[in-house]
């Protein structure tokens, strides 16, 4: 299965540290029941986006509780054995937790697909999201209207080799 793990560039810098994103038990994103129901799609490619953008999302939320961490948002994709993640059909329904799955146990970066960035011209936006994000959930309709200008940056696939130049350390 498929996960999206969101983190922060300081996160990656860890992972890459540790070799982990994350030990015991790890949120990230995938393609749940309540998300294939939210989307109306059946197609996975377009189900499988669709919980990377939740991850995104995810990741802006980090960047909002670390005010010190670049503003780029990050995703790391990450395959694990099916009965590894689980959800919570509770809260499957809440818009906040669509496509949120807990995956049990540590998550290692070597089992990572691809990792997904924003670009450095992302950075005003993101950061500009960052901050209104808790008006936005409020339901302050301009604080959505920023946030909503940072999800409309793509974020950019790099391959897991790419880590080091992601985070400075290459040649």
């Amino acid at each position: 299965m498929r996960v999206y793990v969101p983190l922060t560039l300081s996160g990656l810098a860890d992972a890459h540290k540790t070799g982990e994103l994350g030990a015991g038990q790890v949120t990230a994103y995938a393609v749940t029941p309540a998300l294939r129901e939210w989307y109306l799609s059946d197609d996975i490619e377009e189900l499988e986006y669709a919980a990377l953008n939740r991850a995104a999302l995810a990741s802006l939320r980090l960047l909002a509780g670390d005010p010190g961490a670049p503003r780029r948002r990050v995703v790391v994709a990450v395959d694990v054995p099916d009965g590894a993640a689980a959800f919570d059909p509770d809260r499957g329904l809440d818009p906040a937790a669509l496509g949120e799955v807990r995956v049990a146990g540590a998550v290692t970066l070597a089992k990572a697909a691809a990792v997904h960035v924003d670009a450095g011209d992302a950075e005003a936006d993101v950061a500009a999201a960052a901050q209104a994000l808790q008006a936005a959930d409020r339901g302050d309709d301009d604080a959505q209207f920023v946030v909503d200008g940072a999800e409309d940056h793509e974020l950019l696939w790099y391959a897991t080799q790419e880590i080091p130049n992601l985070l400075g350390l290459g040649d």
